[in-house]
């Protein structure tokens, strides 16, 4: 059976050499791109109910780029001017390159991992006296609460943003020979759906 539709559960690109435009035009395919979930920000009053005061910490580890818009966000949103002391640690060179957005490039304050959490932990280890907070989303990966209650730091995390299953009533009569997801929660939304 020939392949003539796809749907990508993934916003479209915004580069033009994406290799799903190739595909596009090499096996003349028809890919429509639909993202399944999207993000959404906790407002600042959940997180103060969260028990979360910004002034408290002394490092951030942000493991995404949502994690670094909305720690940005909520500090606004509760009037917390971040000081230069601050110390980021990024879980890979994308979120740190990320983070200049919002701060000026240091390297004395911003430490980066190489890809994965763990990869993280030795500089975490090394600023064990730093008071951490973990920005993260409500659906955080269970090995990165259990690393961190290993090295024995001191840390909390704090839902400042929700992975939320997005509309697709509009795709009910359509029918695609394809369907490639990207996380376990497009799938769930799928179902959900």
């Amino acid at each position: 059976m020939k392949v003539k539709t796809i749907l990508v559960s993934q916003p479209e690109p915004k580069i033009e050499n994406s290799p799903y435009f190739d595909l596009q035009e090499k096996q003349r395919v028809k890919i429509d791109f639909r993202p399944f979930i999207h993000v959404e920000g906790v407002p600042a009053k959940e997180i103060r109910l969260q028990k979360v005061d910004l002034h408290n910490y002394s490092a951030i580890i942000l493991t995404s780029r949502n994690a670094v818009d909305h720690f940005f966000r909520v500090a606004e949103e509760m009037r917390f001017k971040v000081p230069d002391s601050m110390k980021y640690f990024c879980q890979s060179e994308a979120v740190a390159y990320y983070l200049q957005k919002y701060v000026v490039y240091r390297k004395r304050k911003i430490y980066v991992g190489k890809r994965t959490f763990s990869e993280l932990t030795p500089l975490i280890k090394k600023y064990k006296d730093e008071k951490f907070l973990l920005p993260s989303t409500d659906k955080l990966k269970p090995e990165v609460p259990q690393i961190l209650n290993d090295l024995g730091v001191n840390w909390k995390q704090a839902t400042f943003y929700k992975t939320v299953i997005s509309d697709l009533s509009d795709l009910a009569d359509v029918y695609y020979d394809v369907l490639v997801f990207f996380s376990p929660s497009g799938i769930d939304s799928l179902f959900q759906n």
